[in-house]
């Protein structure tokens, strides 16, 4: 089958922390674009790139892109590309659409064409006139931005925060992708104590503890593409085995991670036995005005409530400020918080390292980052903790 365009999808203002993780998984090829990175693989490379993206929503496998101002146009480029290569007789192909600033603005329109077209490609491929659709699943999605289609087919099946661990969660859960990258833009190392005083369901703590034991998110979870034909079963095989092996359990990790809220804590404390993380972490009902810890230096990486409905604005505002007073205590340490209160800064009684733009579900939130000291260097060249 030769090379394949794979597009890892990114929530806005992820996408520099997507291009860095495909990267790290050894592609060179990519190009970055609002919400995508799109990059060079194999087929086998599907496998590795769902177990082991933390911070991207989805990989989709690319079909091909055109310009199309009729719907004709539309249906013979979708009709030109080789469906056949992944699709088999049976197959089950459900058309998404989604169309932004074009002519073809209709996106039902749009996926009827585009599932026509499939079907009169597959018809003459295979020599049939009815698809019974009643084997493994390949969802297509026809995108359209300024005139220019992008059609795909979507390898992951669940976003790819579902990574298997999380059975239960509270009312306003972080997306364990996120989490994973709130932990990872923080710069902070297994070898160092971490502090999240808003725990909630555990998402923050638990991403860290995973990616301090080097655990592929993706490991307790099936994907879509594991049912097609055109990826070998061996591939899938081989990476479970790959991601396995790269397990880190000789590390000493130290995460404290506590909420006010007792059943909060329970669900949090079950969801990180489910993700094999709960030997990392210590979970404890308390309010954050009693954190400590005898650590030199650390983190602290939280999501304290945001105070979105009516009333609770004040309250929250006190919250923060109470926090800058508490945190403030911990001199040496690096703190990250993630709020969607534009004044935090103010109520927290400090100005930020740095923010960041990003986005919680829908809510437009800013990631404050107050960098501590770089620890000294100990007679033996590590680092004090």
């Amino acid at each position: 089958m030769g090379k394949i365009q794979l597009i890892a999808t990114a929530t806005f203002g992820l996408e520099e922390m997507v291009k860095l993780e495909v990267k790290k998984l050894g592609y060179e090829q990519m190009v970055v674009e609002n919400g995508k990175v799109t990059f060079t693989a194999n087929e086998s490379d599907i496998p590795k790139a769902n177990l082991w993206l933390r911070t991207a929503d989805r990989v989709l496998l690319k079909m091909g892109e055109f310009k199309a101002l009729t719907f004709e146009e539309l249906f013979q480029q979708t009709k030109a590309l080789p469906w056949e290569e992944w699709i088999p007789e049976n197959g089950k192909f459900p058309v998404t659409g989604k169309s932004v600033k074009s002519q073809l603005f209709s996106v039902s329109d749009c996926q009827a064409i585009v599932k026509k077209a499939i079907v009169e490609r597959l018809k003459e491929t295979y020599g049939i006139e009815w698809f019974k659709e009643d084997g493994a699943e390949y969802p297509v999605e026809v995108a359209l931005l300024k005139d220019i289609v992008t059609l795909t087919i979507d390898t992951s099946g669940a976003g790819l925060h579902k990574r298997g661990y999380r059975a239960k969660a509270n009312e306003a859960p972080l997306k364990e992708t996120l989490a994973a990258a709130m932990v990872l833009l923080s710069r902070w190392k297994e070898d160092r104590v971490l502090i999240d005083p808003f725990c909630g369901s555990g998402t923050i703590a638990i991403e860290a503890a995973m990616i301090g034991k080097n655990i592929a998110p993706g490991l307790q979870r099936e994907f879509v593409s594991e049912k097609w034909d055109a990826i070998p079963k061996e591939a899938w095989k081989n990476a479970r085995v790959e991601a396995l092996k790269a397990i880190r359990q000789d590390v000493d990790i130290k995460i404290f991670a506590s909420d006010i809220d007792e059943r909060a804590v329970k669900i949090a404390e079950d969801n990180a036995y489910e993700a094999g993380v709960d030997d990392c972490i210590t979970f404890s009902v308390q309010d954050m005005g009693f954190i400590e810890s005898d650590a030199e230096y650390g983190y602290i990486i939280c999501n304290p409530p945001y105070g979105e409905r009516l009333g609770e604005k004040r309250e929250v505002q006190k919250l923060y400020k109470r926090m800058g007073q508490v945190f403030g205590k911990f001199d040496t340490w690096s703190k990250y918080i993630i709020t969607s209160d534009e004044e935090f800064e103010k109520f927290y009684g400090k100005k930020a390292s740095k923010k960041r733009k990003l986005f919680n579900g829908r809510i437009k939130v800013d990631y404050y980052q107050f960098f501590g000291p770089k620890p000294p260097k100990d007679m033996l060249g590590g680092y004090r903790k």
